[in-house]
Formats: structure tokens, sequence, C-alpha cells
């Protein structure tokens, strides 16, 4: 299986550490991100993966021709920004072939047990979701009988958005780590989902011109996906994590990865 780490980022949440540098670059214990992130996949078992740039895009490039962890190859975003979704489906020709492949936000550190998360990743699953009780103001909804993907909540707003039909007392609020694992089935599908958001961007645009390529969140296609597909959460309620991408965590996370 392979893995994506998203980097591509403008890590406005950590400045002014991301005026010089991208967040990927920021260290804990004189150690960059990806650098924490890529040795936590090798560790796991995993031998590709496929890292997005975009902001101080040359100087992760640089760190990926010195490093010696494993074989990353680099989604170049340099034109565009795609967003999340976006900046999967732009790393198609990078990620396709393996079945399955890991995304895993760079700024995120847990404890996560990464080769058991590929196991539970089911035959029949667009996407499987590493999820968890921890407290936040936005939640996936999934169904309780069988933990597939129902919708999302925002329960500061109230806004909630329902993908299959299953009345909310029936769903379990959960918590998204960041981590998700993607049949590689998906691409096609997304490229059905942007059809239905961008009628006039080609198949063609979709597969040569970064310039054009298509933004979009993958919690958005996720939501749309999951009433044509099935996608499921495994709640992990022992996961610890850390969400490094603002100042006052990053401070925090020497301590975190010391009881990892």
């Amino acid at each position: 299986m392979k893995a994506m780490i998203f980097a591509a980022g403008l890590g406005t949440r950590l400045k002014p550490l991301t005026d010089t540098m991208p967040k990927a670059l920021v260290t804990v214990d004189g150690k960059p991100l990806i650098e924490i992130i890529a040795r936590k996949l090798r560790d796991s078992g995993f031998r590709e993966a496929v890292v997005n740039v975009h902001h101080f895009a040359d100087m992760i490039c640089e760190w990926v021709d010195v490093q010696d962890i494993m074989d990353i190859r680099v989604s170049d975003e340099r034109a565009c920004l795609l967003e999340t979704g976006g900046g999967i489906l732009h790393a198609r020709e990078l990620l396709q072939g393996s079945g399955a492949f890991l995304v895993h936000n760079v700024d995120i550190l847990s404890n996560a047990d990464l080769s058991w998360l590929s196991g539970q990743h089911r035959n029949d699953a667009l996407a499987t979701l590493l999820v968890s009780p921890r407290e936040s103001s936005r939640h996936f909804l999934f169904r309780r009988s069988d933990m597939r993907l129902a919708g999302w909540e925002n329960v500061k707003t109230g806004e909630r958005l329902m993908a299959i039909d299953v009345p909310v007392s029936d769903c379990v609020a959960l918590s998204f780590s960041g981590i998700h694992i993607i049949s590689d089935a998906v691409f096609p599908i997304m490229e059905d989902y942007i059809s239905g958001l961008c009628p006039s961007l080609s198949s063609t645009a979709l597969e040569t011109s970064s310039g054009s390529a298509p933004k979009f969140s993958i919690r958005d296609f996720y939501l749309w996906a999951a009433s044509h597909y099935p996608i499921y959460g495994i709640n992990d309620p022992n996961l610890r994590l850390l969400d490094v991408g603002k100042v006052g965590s990053l401070n925090q996370a020497s301590d975190f990865l010391s009881t990892c």
C-alpha cells in the first residue's frame, strides 16, 4: 500500500514560522514534521509515499531529495493549491496501482497503529476513516449498526448534512483524525463528482493541466460519495492525537511524542 502526506497547505495557523518555511519543515525535537510522519509510515510497513507541495515547494523538494527514509515522490501543486480532494486527484498517477493508499496530514501526530488500520480497510469500502470520540465542534456521523458514513455536523453552527437516509438518533458522532485509507477506484468517481460541480471542465483538463485542475474538499466529496458507495469509520477509542498545525499545540509536541 502506498501513502500520501498532505504537506501543501499554507500553514497560516503556524505563522510567523511559516513566513519563511513550509509547515512540513517545522521541527519538533530537531526533526521536521514530514520526517516524523515518513518514519512512522516506514515503521508501519509503507515503502512508497507521495507528498504534495505548494507553499515553499522547493524547500520540501530539497528535503525529499536528500532523505533516505523511504521512496517519496512529489505531486506538484505550485500552480494552484488544490485542497484535500483536488490534491488527491492531482496525484492520481503516483497513487494508483496498489489497490488502496493511506492519506496522512503532515501536522497530525498520533499513537495510531497504521499497520492495524490498513488491515481494517474492507474490500467493499471506497474509503476508511480513522475516527475517535475526541472533543470537536465538527463530526462525521456514522450509522451505528455498521459504521457506514451517514453525514456530518457542526455543533457550533447547527449545520448538518446527511448522505444517506438514516435517523440521526441511529448515528454516532465521531471526530476525524486526518488519517484515512482510500481505494484507488476513487479516481473515476472523483471525476464524476467534479463533472457534476463543473460541467465545463473536461476529462482532458482533469488529466493534463495543473492550472485547470479542480479544487475540492475531501469532506465534501465523501459526503457526496457516501450516498452511492460505502465509506466506513474505524473508531479507535484509545487514539491519542495532537494537531500541531497551530503554535500552541506545537509547544506540546515534544512531550506528546515521548509518550506515544
